[in-house]
């Protein structure tokens, strides 16, 4: 794997502001990703994720939502600089996202190879004979028989399992540096999702794309993901190898997500859960996000927000119980 970073995401901060208040939905997030690799990036619904992915591409639903801090480095440019015309012309080709449900995002009315060749519009300057043949190979890389008749299909003519890849070939249809895949196994059955994640590597592989792969499923991490960061109530609390936060989980929301796994092995009796609720993104604890559900919550953990404190050389987590005595 090549450790060039393509990706660093420096102190980002997205807000939505609403009538009611502020909903500070990501606050404070920091990552890197390099060329060839996969970071996952796990959390319960509402921790923000997907807030995260859209901050990246620049895709925020306007009117309230707005990135008011923070760097975004792609290829060693900071795209959050970037006039909305230049991102149209970063977008698919340097990085593409594939969002969680292809039901809404391929559109119902146009064809497979119409949505297809628009995509390859915007990326190639190119005949409509070469843009078709282009459209063509994208489906072809993506496993879909006979895409020459599944361009004139549309999308309700198709499985779940068979648009998630079309939304997969859209995608990387560019050869983008970066792939920001939003859940995308969310719709699939075990089955299909386990055919949809072999694909989705052996195109990392053979193209050496960056993967930002967001889920809440930790088999799927497992299986998919070199690094993993957790998220919760808008910050990463911890982030490493897969191995060493799976053997070693160190930050208590990601031990009890971990606890709460069913094992396969053995008699695991009644599922830990988590007490409580996360908390609300209009009203943040001043202290560690994660103290009113812990309990080995001390005073300074509500009162003030720990660092990142290392574990190894690869593997953080931002907890007080990790502090030096």
């Amino acid at each position: 794997m090549n450790t060039q970073t393509v990706l660093e995401v420096r102190n980002l901060h997205t807000h939505f502001f609403l009538r009611r208040g502020i909903v500070k939905a990501v606050d404070g997030v920091s990552f890197t990703l390099a060329r060839g690799e996969v970071l996952g990036l796990v959390g319960e619904s509402g921790c923000g994720k997907s807030v995260t992915a859209l901050s990246i591409m620049r895709l925020l639903p306007r009117g309230g939502a707005r990135t008011i801090q923070g760097q975004i480095w792609l290829d060693g440019t900071d795209i959050l600089t970037h006039t909305p015309r230049q991102m149209r012309d970063v977008r698919g080709r340097k990085i593409s996202m594939a969002l969680q449900d292809p039901q809404t995002s391929l559109n119902p009315v146009f064809t497979i190879g119409a949505q297809l060749r628009e995509a390859l519009m915007r990326r190639l300057r190119a005949a409509q004979a070469a843009i078709t043949q282009a459209a063509i190979a994208a489906l072809r890389a993506v496993d879909i028989a006979a895409p020459e008749q599944r361009m004139g299909q549309y999308p309700h003519q198709m499985s779940g399992g068979m648009k998630q890849r079309v939304v997969g070939a859209i995608a990387i249809s560019g050869h983008p540096d970066v792939l920001i895949a939003d859940e995308p196994t969310t719709a699939l059955d075990v089955t299909i999702q386990l055919q949809y994640l072999k694909l989705l590597k052996r195109l990392q592989q053979d193209t050496n794309m960056a993967i930002l792969f967001i889920t809440h499923d930790f088999g799927v991490v497992a299986r998919m993901c070199d690094r993993v960061a957790v998220m919760y109530a808008g910050r990463i609390v911890e982030c490493g190898k897969v191995t060493d936060v799976f053997a070693h989980p160190s930050h208590p929301y990601t031990k009890a997500l971990i606890a709460s796994v069913t094992k396969l092995k053995g008699s695991s009796g009644r599922l830990p859960t988590i007490e409580g609720q996360p908390p609300s993104l209009m009203d943040i604890p001043i202290g560690c996000r994660f103290a009113p559900r812990c309990p080995h919550a001390e005073q300074r953990c509500r009162d003030i927000y720990p660092p990142s404190f290392p574990i190894n050389d690869t593997h953080t987590a931002d907890c007080w119980q990790l502090a030096p005595s």
